[in-house]
């Protein structure tokens, strides 16, 4: 998939979550004739959420976000925003979904990981008269937004030694762990999908061996995403004797108190965030940088800079040098996925 590199588009109104209602055109996304079929719609479906919005002349005008836990499929979220915003799918021109999770082969499915869900482009196209949609992993759009942002979206962690033509990647932890590579094509982005959060977890110190331990007896095979996510935090913390907690109380108490159990257990989590990082960015030598995305690491920045992230990150061994000169940053923008599916849409 190619996108070109320019600056991302422009927010629009957004009514997310607010319930308020946003200044639309009247009727709202109901064009018939000339200039008709010029909206976009693009969507980001997660594990626990989905964000949808429209767009027009490259500028998001209008995005709803959803509780996947509220809903059957994903058709009956795409109903309710349909509803909620008055949209006729007649009036769409182009369309895009991220998914959190595998693509077919020939793009026309995709299954969500983390939720029973099949998304089907023909079957939405028949269901709701609407052109086949565009299907894309959730990290691909993620990565087209990132590498698309500009600077005011980004917190810098490690300013490295940037190569412009070098690869970039983007990994972000939330209710999995994702990971994409984004090399330069000419005047263009290539984006290659992974699934590097399904890769063999590497405990780092005997600590972590013995999470390791704790977790195989729990699943078999451990991977980077038994530790490196929200149920992953939630995992470390029972390892360590803790109540069963949400990822959020966890976090919430360890920002309020440094010595508490949350805390160590954010601190376990947070190194083995940096090692997974450093080992992929490595293994694709990512020098054009390396982006977090995923609402953990947005949530944790002001713990991020002092945490053993960025240590664990650059402990290669022989090749720390190479790690520490890869700039590292966190992505900001709540609707980075949202709009790289929107890019992606109008390609």
């Amino acid at each position: 998939m190619n996108v070109p590199p320019p600056g991302r588009p422009k927010a629009g109104p957004s009514i997310s979550g607010s319930g308020k209602a946003a200044e639309l055109p009247s009727p709202p996304f109901t064009e018939r004739g000339p200039g008709s079929k010029q909206y976009i719609l693009s969507g980001d479906v997660g594990g626990t959420k989905t964000l949808l919005g429209l767009a027009r002349e490259g500028r998001l005008i209008v995005d709803r976000r959803y509780a996947n836990a509220d809903f059957q499929d994903f058709s009956s979220v795409l109903a309710r925003f349909f509803a909620d915003t008055h949209t006729d799918p007649a009036a769409l021109g182009q369309s895009c979904f991220a998914v959190a999770g595998p693509i077919a082969d020939d793009g026309a499915a995709a299954r969500l990981t983390n939720l029973p869900w099949e998304i089907v482009a023909g079957e939405l196209a028949r269901d709701f008269g609407m052109p086949p949609p565009r299907l894309v992993n959730d990290f691909a759009a993620a990565a087209i937004g990132a590498v698309s942002a500009g600077s005011d979206t980004l917190v810098c962690l490690q300013a490295g030694e940037p190569l412009a033509a070098s690869p970039r990647l983007v990994v972000g932890a939330g209710t999995g762990l994702g990971m994409a590579i984004v090399v330069p094509e000419g005047k263009r982005w290539r984006c290659i999908p992974g699934e590097g959060g399904h890769v063999a977890f590497a405990p780092a110190d005997e600590q972590q061996a013995a999470l390791w331990r704790h977790l195989r007896q729990r699943h078999g095979r451990v991977t980077w995403e038994r530790v490196v996510s929200g149920p992953g935090l939630a995992a470390i913390h029972e390892f360590l004797g803790g109540p069963q907690l949400t990822p959020e109380q966890i976090a919430s108490a360890a920002l309020t108190d440094s010595a508490c159990r949350e805390a160590r257990a954010l601190e376990i989590f947070l190194a083995a965030y940096g090692a997974f990082a450093g080992d992929m960015a490595l293994a694709c030598l990512a020098r054009g940088g390396v982006y977090l995305a995923g609402g953990i690491a947005g949530r944790l920045l002001d713990l991020l800079p002092g945490s053993g992230f960025l240590s664990a990150f650059n402990a290669k061994a022989e090749h720390a040098a190479i790690a520490a000169r890869m700039p590292v940053s966190v992505t900001t923008d709540p609707l980075l996925g949202l709009r790289g599916a929107l890019m992606q849409a109008a390609d």
